[in-house]
């Protein structure tokens, strides 16, 4: 019997291994639906209530499988949703097909409802972008968009007209040059390593290095052993870029935790006075964290080479994957018997996490938001997945989610966008059932996408959502204030009570207002057999501060209030006492030197 254009296409992502398609339906995908329908006891649909979410989903499928993420969106708006959480995973390095459907082959371009050439528009996002010419088509265009994405770690897109969904294979239609069966689903192994010559290089630099720091990025998350025994042999701490906070245990002797404007002042402490650099899966984007120029001879190793040397001068760049090229690399490198830079950065390490716990349980009123992530961390199970939002929510994961050995966690990297944090949970929940699936949102980026926890409850999904309600859009009215030198302005959001939304959904929602009060509700919240929400009022004039405040920061934080900040008299307070055993954790450079009258 001959099979329809659907049918080819669904049983050619079955024969790569795909078994989840995240989407929305819409006329223009009638006909793949159609053939989902019939094959729904190989693949599973999770049907969403926006199309954005469907590529998070896709996008955080992809995080946390190691495998392809799927997308599925009709034409015209249904695409054009898509592109949000695409870009997402073409910044992040993960392979994702985008399908959507388009008007029938012989309208389009005529102003058909809906018609959009979306391979236009995705021009620029996908990596693989084509039209699906007919059913004789699919075959060799499905491989094709499936092996790029994996190859390249990248997107695709196919566009598939609606009536050529139904169309059936006919011999007459095959072109003579067109082999029937010609292209195969074949996986390929990404275990790359660099020459004996190259890697010989590279371990001359870090044998002559003194204070050797190591920067470990998403990359580096397939290496975790070897990563730590690089360090053993250096002597010297490990950073980790946001994407990275997996790849060692937070409690790791070896570590300094982050990097950045979310990260520790050791972490920057340590970039600041090394010799030698080992960027390792990483390219962190903040220049101004690297070292300068010239004070680091720096090795990096990478499976792109168009990231080697993007951010600070590399003298030896290693092509290959980190596990590959670490385990041809720790042979040739001689254990230092100098600690000391490392015993260094573990003191700082002792008084910054000190600093923190203080800061996370005072009994203050409103909350602090540091109260949730301290409070929540050492409540979590030893495999949990922890996702988050871009915002404040993404300062307080960062800093205070204490990963464990088996832990997973991911964010938007890259493309820093906001929304992303649940999607990413429903996809990890549905990639790993069983496991916990934890959340950190801010209502701003919560809202956003809100809509999803019906899909959570719809596939009894137990994710755990807690949302950081300081009822505005806090980073951005942090950067107002402390980049800008600005008062803020229209970062204010209309209240939501999180918990009747989510009673609403058919899920549990909680209140959590007072610190005495997290302990309780966070087990209640962790405990439950279901998705929860719990909407956490917090303080919305704590600032999520740089681990190490620069001259220039600090002086447009005093432009802000000296230009009328509203909220000035709790911003200095709250200043005030967070910042006065800064100077101790980052060696005098606090707000308090600079802001007159401090």
């Amino acid at each position: 019997m001959a099979k329809t254009g659907a049918d080819l296409l669904v049983e050619r992502l079955l024969a790569w291994g795909v078994d989840t398609i995240f989407s929305l339906p819409g006329d223009g995908i009638n006909g793949i639906y159609e053939s989902l329908r019939t094959h729904q006891d190989k693949l599973k649909l999770i049907l969403v209530r926006h199309e954005e979410a469907a590529a998070f989903m896709a996008c955080g499928y992809a995080k946390f499988t190691g495998k392809l993420g799927v997308c599925l969106a009709t034409g015209g708006p249904g695409g054009i949703h898509l592109l949000n959480g695409l870009y997402d995973a073409k910044y992040d390095g993960q392979p994702v097909l985008a399908i959507t459907g388009s008007a029938a082959h012989d309208l389009s371009g005529t102003y058909w409802q809906q018609d959009v050439d979306l391979t236009k528009v995705f021009a620029d996002v996908a990596a693989c972008n084509e039209r699906v010419m007919g059913p004789e088509h699919v075959e060799t265009i499905v491989d094709q968009a499936i092996r790029t994405a994996l190859a390249q770690r990248t997107v695709t897109h196919l566009s598939f007209p609606k009536d050529l969904q139904e169309w059936t294979t006919s011999e007459d239609k095959v072109s003579q040059m067109n082999v029937p069966h010609h292209t195969a689903p074949t996986p390929v192994s990404h275990d790359v390593a660099p020459s004996q010559a190259q890697l010989q290089m590279a371990a001359e630099v870090i044998n002559t290095g003194k204070k050797v720091a190591i920067l470990a990025g998403r990359g580096a998350l397939a290496a975790r052993a070897e990563v730590v025994q690089l360090a053993e042999l250096v002597g010297g701490p490990i950073i980790k870029a946001l994407l990275g906070k997996g790849v060692v245990p937070d409690a790791s002797p070896y570590t300094t935790g982050g990097i950045g404007l979310l990260g520790t002042a050791p972490s920057q402490d340590a970039m600041e006075e090394c010799d030698t650099l080992i960027i390792i899966g990483s390219h962190f984007p903040y220049l101004d964290y690297y070292p300068k120029p010239g004070q680091a001879r720096t090795v990096q190793i990478d499976l792109d080479p168009s990231h080697i040397g993007l951010r600070t001068p590399v003298e030896v760049g290693l092509l290959g994957d980190s596990q590959t090229v670490l385990q041809a690399l720790l042979p040739l490198l001689q254990r230092k018997g100098d600690r000391d830079f490392l015993t260094q950065a573990q003191d700082r390490m002792k008084a910054w996490h000190e600093l923190l716990h203080e800061r996370g349980s005072q009994e203050a009123s409103p909350m602090k938001p540091q109260t949730v992530p301290l409070t929540l961390s050492p409540l979590l199970a030893a495999n949990t997945i922890v996702t988050c939002d871009c915002g404040n929510n993404t300062t307080w994961a960062a800093r205070y989610i204490q990963m464990q050995e088996n832990m997973l966690f991911s964010t938007s990297g890259l493309l820093a966008t906001m929304a992303a944090g649940l999607p990413y949970a429903i996809a990890a929940s549905v990639a790993h059932p069983g496991r916990p699936v934890v959340a950190l949102v801010g209502d701003g980026g919560f809202t956003m996408l809100m809509g999803e926890l019906a899909t959570a409850v719809r596939y009894h999904l137990p994710i755990k959502v807690f949302v950081f309600s300081n009822r505005a859009y806090g980073q951005i009215k942090w950067e107002q204030i402390v980049m800008e030198g600005n008062p803020e302005y229209g970062v204010d959001l209309q209240p939501i009570d999180f918990a009747k939304f989510a009673e609403a959904c058919g899920a549990t929602g909680f209140t959590l207002s007072e610190a005495k009060d997290a302990e309780q509700v966070i087990r209640q919240a962790l405990a439950h057999d279901g998705p929860v929400v719990v909407d956490c009022l917090v303080d919305p004039n704590e600032p999520a501060m740089p681990g190490k405040v620069s001259t220039t920061q600090a002086i447009e934080f005093a432009k802000a209030l000296a230009r009328g900040e509203r909220d000035s008299s709790e911003i200095i307070k709250n200043v005030i006492k967070n910042q006065f055993r800064e100077a101790v954790a980052t060696k005098g450079r606090s707000l308090l030197d600079v802001i007159p009258g401090l």
